[in-house]
Formats: structure tokens, C-alpha cells, sequence
């Protein structure tokens, strides 16, 4: 892979850009592709972003949302564009297989592919690239990669919205590990625009339905269970517990971190059943690492405290495996 400023030459042409990040996309997800299709566009470029799936609807406000193609809604239009592309983006996972239904029309596709990403891993698939684990999320090295190109100056609100709310997501509203200086001096930049943060954080955060928030009430009194001999939490919800309460995309956003919230909990999971596959989400606080513990049981990976997995065994073989696992393992 080489280095991303080597793509900045075929920028300086007009192009058609094609844009896509990882399925079931979150805030880092969106407002790195929308962050940079607005300033690919301010650029002089015809970029269309595609998600491989639905967005979560406390997302729907975000700059340029509108311009977005939803794969799974738009086969057609999504494939018509990734043909037509001279370049694709790829912002957010590190495998194709990440994107599940572009899979192998991105495997398939010859334009050059450019990587923006910071997990752990990256398969040897991109022609260019930054892959930067260190780096609190994928709108960071967007913003880095703005900067590379010494455009700075045409940092608008949009671009800084988007930009934020990945890093805001990512970070944890700026308690996680990877909250670096550069993190602050990033917003400290956005901010100096005019940014707007409270209203951000309260489309994210505060624009709950009240179907969500009851979930999250019968979600937390029966459906967690905390193991104090291991230091860990557990949630799991069957497809029953979300066709209870409706439960849409993005409404189980950020439940894996209730579990750190109580005193002595460093290991928290969530299992999810799908209609195809098992999902798990692992968090920790401290040494705990769930990258290596996600690709060593559930054929996953990410972040050293933040990392996910999944598979095709049935959930409630799913979570009596996971339970042997962790009386095995007894994180600290």
C-alpha cells in the first residue's frame, strides 16, 4: 500500500469518486465519508457515498445525508456508481468483508483503492492508504488528510459537523485512551469555525425515542448480568427482545458500555442475534486487550478496548461458549 499522499496527484483533475465504509455504519462511519465528500466535492469531484446499509436515525441529520445511497434501498444506483468511479474510497474497516454486501464487487472492481482507517490489520487489498490504529477514529485522519493536502482553509461547518461527530462517537465524547492532544487541537480548530458542539451532541445523544429508551430500562434489569469473580459484564438480546420493543437500527448503539460503568467491571459484551449470524461487541477499561481476544474466538477484531466479532453458532450456544470462555480466562 503506498502512502496516501500519493494519491493527492489524481486529484488534481476532476473525478468521479466513489465513497463507502463498513456495514451497520456509526458515527465515525458516516462522518468520515460525509466529512469527505464534502470536501472532495468542494475540490471540484463527482463523489457519490454509499453505505453499505441503513443509518441509525439519530444520524439523519448530518450534512449531506441527503446525497447518500443505503446499498441495501439502491443496489442499482450504489452498483451503477462504484462502476462509473475512477477511485474508491474505502473509510473505517480494513477488510471488504466488513462491508457484506459490497464484498465482492469491491474485491471485483480495478479502479485504485484508497484506505482511511484505524484498525488493527488491514488486509493487503488497498493500492493506497493511511492505517493508523493509534488514531481515535477514521474522521481524525480525515482531518489529517485535509490537512496533508494543505487545505485546511476549506474546513466549512458541514465538513467540521461531520468530523466532529466521528470523533465525539469514537472517543467516547472524549473519555477513551486514544483522546490524544491531537484530538483536542482538532476540535479546538473545528470550534474556532463557528461549530455548534452542544447541538451535535444532543442530535446524537439527546433525540431518543421513547421506544428506545424503554429498551434500554427492560435491556439493563433483565437482560445484563454482571459476574464480579471475573470482572465482567454480559448482555445478550434475541431477536424475541428486540421485536419487543421494536428496537431499530442504532438503538442498540453503545449499550456493550453500560457494564463499565459499575465499579470493578473492566470487561463488558454484548451478544446480539441477527437474522444471519451472531453478533458480539467487546469493551474493556485498563490492559484488558479485546482485539486479540475478538480474533482468537470470534473471528473479529479492532481496538485494543473497543473490538467486535460474530458468528454462525447458534445464540444461545453463543453465549454458554462465551460464559466457558471467560471462566477461563478471568480478565483483570
Amino acid at each position: 500500500m503506498r502512502p496516501i499522499q500519493d494519491v493527492f496527484p489524481l486529484l488534481q483533475a476532476p473525478k468521479k469518486i466513489f465513497i463507502t465504509t463498513h456495514h451497520k455504519p456509526d458515527g465515525d462511519a458516516i462522518g468520515s465519508m460525509l466529512g469527505l465528500y464534502h470536501y472532495l466535492t468542494l475540490k471540484g469531484h463527482h463523489v457519490t457515498p454509499v453505505s453499505p446499509g441503513e443509518l441509525p436515525d439519530f444520524l439523519m441529520w448530518m450534512p449531506g445525508v441527503a446525497q447518500l445511497l443505503n446499498y441495501e434501498a439502491q443496489p442499482k444506483e450504489s452498483l451503477a456508481a462504484l462502476a462509473a468511479a475512477d477511485l474508491i474510497f474505502c473509510l473505517d474497516f480494513n477488510d471488504f468483508s466488513r462491508t457484506k454486501h459490497l464484498t465482492q464487487q469491491l474485491a471485483d472492481a480495478t479502479q485504485p483503492k484508497i484506505l482511511i482507517d484505524h484498525h488493527l490489520f488491514p488486509k493487503p487489498v488497498w493500492d493506497y492508504g493511511m492505517s493508523i490504529p493509534e488514531k481515535s477514529s477514521t474522521c481524525e485522519m480525515v482531518y489529517d488528510f485535509i490537512n496533508l493536502n494543505g487545505d485546511n482553509h476549506l474546513i466549512d461547518l458541514d465538513m467540521a459537523a461531520c468530523l466532529y461527530t466521528g470523533v465525539m462517537t469514537d472517543t467516547g465524547s472524549f473519555k477513551f485512551p486514544a483522546t490524544t492532544a491531537s484530538v483536542h487541537t482538532m476540535a479546538a480548530d473545528l470550534k474556532r469555525l463557528g461549530l455548534d458542539h452542544t447541538r451535535i451532541h444532543e442530535e446524537v445523544y439527546d433525540s431518543w425515542s421513547e421506544g428506545r429508551m424503554r429498551f434500554l430500562g427492560y435491556v439493563l434489569i433483565e437482560k445484563m448480568e454482571i459476574f464480579h469473580k471475573y470482572n465482567s459484564g454480559l448482555i445478550t438480546l434475541s431477536r424475541k427482545d428486540q421485536n419487543l420493543f421494536k428496537a431499530q437500527s442504532g438503538d442498540t448503539e453503545g449499550l456493550v458500555n453500560y457494564p463499565l460503568s459499575i465499579s470493578g467491571i473492566k470487561f463488558a459484551t454484548l451478544i446480539t442475534e441477527r437474522s444471519d449470524e451472531v453478533k458480539l461487541s467487546f469493551r474493556s477499561k485498563g490492559n484488558f486487550d479485546v482485539s486479540s481476544f475478538a480474533r482468537e474466538y470470534f473471528d473479529g477484531g479492532g481496538h485494543f478496548n473497543a473490538s467486535g466479532g460474530r458468528t454462525k453458532t447458534s445464540f444461545i450456544d453463543t453465549i454458554a461458549y462465551f460464559k466457558k470462555i471467560l471462566s477461563d480466562i478471568h480478565p483483570q
